[in-house]
């Protein structure tokens, strides 16, 4: 299908059948947050992936109690970093330099700009990287669709809680979003034949 075929045929889904997402399909979904654009190219976020069904069970009892949850093949949950410090600038600037091959030298001027960065406290760190997770939410959604692979994506959870149950707090990564992949229950979704649902462009985007 073209682009926005796909796009008119994916939605949130809202139950899910646990049928598995074939592993090929889910790589062509990483590869895709991987390439995912963020400010300075930092990509200053984890995603984790969960297939495991206890721990989903878990998360479901203990941070998010939505049925996708335990239905899904896989989750995938988008974590940013909460303070970005001075090495993981450092380190950015020489995988640059590695991979153009030039001097790191040469980006003296660029590693000025990610020093403004990390000279802000954890919380304007975090309100930033948290930004990056959603860009590479969307990018994953539509990746997902061009396999044919439904995804949700869940905002209502319990971040602490599930900070706690994946250990992200001790690698200075903090949860922001849920990405559920698997295939839609046709019988018990109530949306899996419903109109989609979009303003008209003419009250949505203005050309000036």
């Amino acid at each position: 299908m073209s682009l926005l075929e796909t796009l008119k045929w994916r939605y949130a889904t809202k139950r899910m059948n646990g049928t598995k997402v074939p592993a090929e399909k889910i790589e062509s979904i990483l590869e895709a947050i991987q390439l995912t654009p963020t400010s300075y190219g930092l990509q200053a976020f984890k995603a984790i992936v969960i297939e495991n069904e206890a721990l989903k069970e878990q998360i479901f009892t203990e941070a998010c109690q939505q049925p996708q949850i335990k239905e899904s093949s896989h989750l995938i949950v988008f974590a940013a970093i909460k303070n970005v410090d001075a090495k993981q600038a450092d380190d950015h600037i020489q995988l640059i330099a590695d991979t153009r091959g030039i001097p790191a030298e040469s980006l003296a001027g660029y590693r000025s700009m990610l020093e403004l960065k990390v000279a802000e406290n954890e919380d304007r760190n975090f309100i930033w990287t948290s930004k990056q997770t959603y860009i590479a939410l969307g990018i994953a959604m539509v990746a997902a669709a061009d396999v044919k692979v439904d995804a949700t994506p869940i905002e209502g959870f319990n971040p602490s809680a599930l900070d706690k149950i994946i250990g992200l707090s001790e690698q200075n990564l903090g949860s922001v979003t849920i990405l559920a992949l698997g295939y839609r229950d046709d019988a018990n979704d109530r949306l899996a034949t419903a109109p989609k649902v979009r303003k008209s462009k003419e009250s949505l985007i203005s050309i000036i």
